[in-house]
């Protein structure tokens, strides 16, 4: 019987070198991940940004509609929010210029979503670089300075476009959150599947096209209760600027 005890005794101090253990790696990962930008990246340094670290950031993709933008950025300014940023399509920007001023004259931020909003990973690369290459071209003609993000698409993406980014000297934005707006599954479940999920340094994603039929609505209740919080709003650039990043390779 003392046998049996004392060889009890030895397993649970070996239980509890492997717990103390394990708890001192998941605090470990816990730090990293609440001091570092986590990021997508390829072996050799091309990252997509996802995540940062305080405040949050409100994205809105744009790939094409008439109806959905003007609403959002009234609802925005009434909300009194300053900083957000949109991906917008090349070509949809071609065919709203009035709406693209009132972006910038709101002083949101303003990323690459592509010019045909296609699925890049669909593409071969110079058929992604002539899409960018266009979408940028617009903007230009449009006097819309300092473009310096750009979201793929469809949100799918490889190394490839990484590489292809950096060589057009820009970052490659995921996100964190997704509303999943564009699904139209109702105003409550818009709001929860953002609040549910949403923490200092996310990237939430949201569409302004006209797709989303239910954005609108939401955006006032999930604005309030992220604020309830005391998380600041930023745009993408802000909240990556001057922050260092852990990375996961990507294929």
């Amino acid at each position: 019987m003392k046998f049996f005890v004392v060889l009890n005794a030895k397993n649970l101090k070996q239980y509890s070198f492997i717990l103390v253990m394990a708890l001192c790696s998941a605090l470990f990962l816990f730090l990293q991940n609440s001091l570092h930008t986590p990021v997508f990246s390829t072996e050799d340094g091309p990252k997509a940004v996802y995540k940062g670290e305080k405040n949050i950031a409100i994205t809105f993709n744009i790939g094409w509609g008439d109806e959905k933008a003007g609403p959002i950025l009234e609802t925005l300014k009434k909300e009194n929010i300053q900083s957000a940023t949109f991906f917008l399509s090349g070509s949809w920007a071609e065919r709203h210029p009035d709406l693209v001023a009132q972006i910038v004259k709101e002083g949101y931020e303003i990323g690459l979503l592509g010019y045909n909003y296609k699925d890049y990973s669909d593409l071969e690369d110079e058929e992604i670089i002539r899409d960018i290459s266009k979408a940028q071209e617009i903007f230009t003609k449009m006097n819309v300075k300092n473009i310096e993000l750009l979201r793929a698409p469809t949100g799918h993406f490889d190394k490839r476009l990484l590489k292809i980014s950096e060589r057009f000297g820009l970052t490659v934005v995921h996100w964190s959150v997704d509303s999943k707006d564009w699904t139209n599954p109702g105003v409550d479940q818009i709001v929860k599947n953002v609040t549910s999920k949403a923490h200092k340094g996310d990237i939430i994603l949201l569409h302004a096209s006209d797709a989303a039929k239910q954005t609108n609505k939401a955006l006032p209740i999930l604005l309030d209760e992220l604020r309830q919080r005391n998380l600041a709003f930023v745009t993408v650039s802000e909240m990556i600027s001057n922050s260092s990043a852990q990375s996961e390779e990507i294929q």
